[in-house]
């Protein structure tokens, strides 16, 4: 009887748990896709302004260009993927999901993924779809990861519970995360403070390989788990663990990549677009 009680006990503590935490973040998560479906409707730069039509077409050509060429030819300057028309300047994970975006769009719109025909497409269902994409990835990324970085703070600063709607809002509904996914960045600094430092260095790993700006705050990541494998009993043995991983989704982006010589003008690429953008932003 006391075994059943004790084991009944138990699980009202973990549906309680779970519901102070899932009723404040389901409504207000609710409320911040309704805030990302109000923004998508604001006017966006370049709308019927040739010769490249704004950021608009830029995120829909890289579409084009990831379902209609091979892999390898993502990142080339040939006569079929003209760079100087708003060539692929992130790294290979913007690419691939450029690519899954682009699957749908291809499904249900074709015309608007079109090679060559597709440029300045503007039709009011290519813009529904692009607009979906990218709600889909906020809610599929970035939303699981507020959700456990939330949770984890939460339970490490001990803080109250009637605090927790306050925490959601302030990252679900934070303009510059609205405006810049950092899903993955998010996630690896929840596996930072959860102490899965392997699942950390994953995440930051597909950051770093999802936008290049992810470097200004590699430093931080870096000498944090360093710092933390050479206080360990076996130093050696967990800064090997830290680099096995990176050194597994290296050799992934370089079988993806086809050949050595695609890596290299990938990050040739996209590093002289940051130091341009860098500039721009300091002058």
């Amino acid at each position: 009887m006391a075994k059943a009680a004790a084991s009944s006990k138990r699980e009202d503590e973990n549906t309680t748990t779970t519901m102070w935490w899932s009723a404040p973040f389901i409504c207000v998560s609710l409320f911040a896709i309704l805030v990302r479906l109000v923004v998508s409707l604001h006017p966006y730069s370049g709308p019927g302004d040739p010769p490249k039509y704004g950021d608009f077409e830029a995120q829909r050509h890289w579409m084009e260009i990831t379902t209609s060429l091979p892999v390898h030819e993502w990142y080339h300057n040939t006569t079929q993927n003209d760079l100087t028309y708003w060539g692929l300047d992130y790294p290979p994970l913007t690419a691939y999901q450029s690519y899954v975006h682009g699957l749908v769009l291809k499904f249900f719109h074709p015309d608007s993924v079109q090679l060559y025909t597709s440029r300045g497409h503007e039709s009011y269902f290519g813009k529904l779809l692009m607009r979906w994409t990218v709600l889909t990835s906020d809610v599929l990324i970035f939303f699981p990861a507020a959700l456990w970085f939330i949770v984890v703070y939460r339970d490490q600063s001990k803080g109250h519970k009637s605090n927790l709607a306050w925490h959601v809002a302030m990252i679900l509904l934070n303009p510059c995360l609205i405006l810049i996914d950092h899903g993955l960045a998010l996630g690896a600094v929840a596996a930072v403070l959860y102490d899965k430092d392997l699942v950390a260095s994953f995440l930051f790993s597909l950051a770093l390989n999802h936008k290049q700006m992810s470097a200004y705050y590699a430093p931080a990541f870096f000498s944090h788990l360093l710092g933390k494998c050479l206080k360990r009993q076996n130093p050696l043995l967990e800064v090997s663990k830290l680099g096995m991983v990176v050194h597994r989704f290296l050799i992934i982006q370089f079988v993806f990549q086809n050949v050595l010589h695609s890596v290299c003008e990938c990050v040739s690429y996209c590093v002289c677009n940051a130091v341009k953008r860098t500039s721009f932003c300091t002058m």
